[in-house]
This record gives C-alpha cells, sequence and structure tokens, in this order.
C-alpha cells in the first residue's frame, strides 16, 4: 500500500506542477524544461482519451497489497468526491478545464511577452574612439577616457560576464 500512496503523491505533485509550473516560471524559467514536457505528456493522455497511467499504476498497486480500488479517476477521487462534486458532470468538466488552461495561457504568454520584449540577455558592446555598436539597450556607464563610453550590463549580473557571453551570446 506504501507504493500505491507513494505514485498518488507523484500524481498529486504531477497535477500542481501543471496547474502552477507555467507562472511559477516566470520567476524561475529553467523549471519549463520540466513543466512542457508534463503538460505535454498529461494534454495527450487527455486527448486520446486514454486512461492516466499513474492512476494505473496506483490501482494496480492498492489491489496487489489487498486494497480496493477507488472508482474514478484520481482527481475525482482526491479533489472532487471530498466536495460532493461528480467529476463527469458539464459544470464540474468546464470548471476543471478552466483551472486547468488558465494559469497555463497567462504563464506562457507572459513568457512570450518577455522573449520578445528582451530578444537577449546579455549585453555585447564594441568601443573604439568615438564610435560605438550596442546589441541591447542597456544604460550607459562612463569609461576612463574621454568621449568613451560603453553600456553594460548592471553590475553584479551573473548572466553578463565573460563566461556568460562565451556561453549564451
Amino acid at each position: 500500500m506504501l507504493w500505491a500512496q507513494l505514485v498518488a503523491v507523484v500524481h498529486g505533485l504531477a497535477v500542481v506542477l501543471m496547474l502552477t509550473g507555467a507562472l511559477v516560471a516566470l520567476r524561475h524559467p529553467r523549471l519549463l524544461w520540466v513543466h512542457a514536457p508534463v503538460a505535454a505528456a498529461i494534454l495527450a493522455v487527455h486527448l486520446a482519451g486514454a486512461p492516466c497511467p499513474l492512476t494505473d499504476l496506483e490501482l494496480a498497486l492498492r489491489e496487489r497489497a489487498g486494497g480496493e480500488p477507488y472508482p474514478g479517476g484520481f482527481l475525482g477521487h482526491y479533489a472532487l468526491a471530498p466536495f460532493g462534486l461528480d467529476v463527469a458532470g458539464p459544470a464540474v468538466q468546464a470548471g476543471i478545464y478552466t483551472v486547468a488552461l488558465v494559469p497555463n495561457v497567462l504563464g506562457y504568454g507572459l513568457l512570450a511577452a518577455r522573449a520578445a520584449r528582451e530578444p537577449r540577455r546579455c549585453a555585447r558592446t564594441v568601443v573604439s574612439v568615438g564610435v560605438e555598436a550596442t546589441l541591447s539597450a542597456q544604460p550607459r556607464v562612463p569609461l576612463r577616457g574621454a568621449g568613451l563610453s560603453r553600456r553594460s550590463a548592471p553590475s553584479g549580473s551573473p548572466r553578463c560576464g565573460p563566461r556568460a557571453r562565451a556561453r549564451r551570446c
């Protein structure tokens, strides 16, 4: 029964990631490497009309341990049944779709807007006497010497040091 409960916890974490991952990725963009495949897998299972493999695994482990499998799916059993809601009801289905789609559309929309607004994270600057060419718009910082200036990233920025330029730009 312990393995079935562990699968249920992992399943719950996958659902929470599906619902909140795009919004959390606004702060931690690398989370998209986890969220996008999980969201795509959940969407593919749903569109195919197939039963969720995690629910099937949990129910099989419950039976093997001598427990009774619950009827219906994971959300119906753990999230909706305690409130007396039927997962097959049209209003409940509309609510599930809304709760799943709104944060993802909002999160990915904001991420796309941010990517369009900030095409590059690193500042590349070419400075010569009296001529300057900069690929990113950042505040001017005066250089020593007459007539020279450059645009640079904020001091202490981990993304704009020499190593960052070599890796990312």
